[in-house]
């Protein structure tokens, strides 16, 4: 449920700075960027809520945004803290699973909106920049999935007392 306070076009070059752009050329930029849309969010709006379901990829292009999980009484325990470059919505995007967490804003920030079926939509015409897109996903999920099993690693030796300074 993105609360919007403004909803732009995305230029070429947001595009190119973004992830989404590493493994384009100029013409699959501006095409992607006719595609996505550009989505601004006042501090503290909600851009998703945990269990809402899309088929949406959102990338942020500035300002800050906190993944967060409720821990009952109306509380919240942040999880993550995105910025410029990271990816929200991933699996939603891939497959339609509903959010495991809320991302709320934690500055003014902008984020690129792409749909799913919107980029489907390009298969039969451009596959390759499907293609580069999807890459660029799957490269977002593997460096989070990365950092997630060194953070359980680090926890799991600070639990047993081993291999660290605890």
């Amino acid at each position: 449920m993105v609360t919007e306070t403004a909803n732009l076009m995305v230029s070429p070059n947001t595009i190119r700075e973004s992830p989404l752009g590493l493994d384009l050329d100029d013409a699959q930029c501006l095409r992607l960027a006719e595609l996505a849309s550009l989505v601004c969010l006042d501090k503290g709006a909600m851009l998703l809520e945990e269990s809402h379901s899309d088929e949406v990829l959102y990338v942020v292009a500035d300002g800050s945004l906190e993944v967060v999980k409720p821990t009952g009484g109306g509380d919240t325990v942040t999880l993550q803290v995105l910025h410029a470059g990271d990816m929200a919505g991933i699996m939603g995007f891939v497959d339609g699973v509903p959010h495991s967490a809320g991302i709320r804003a934690l500055t003014q920030a902008e984020l690129i909106v792409l749909n799913r079926r919107e980029l489907e939509a390009l298969l039969p015409t451009d596959p390759v920049l499907v293609f580069q897109v999807m890459r660029s996903v799957v490269r977002t999920a593997h460096r989070i999935l990365g950092r997630m099993n060194a953070q359980y690693v680090e926890m799991s030796n600070y639990i047993s007392g081993q291999h660290g300074r605890y």
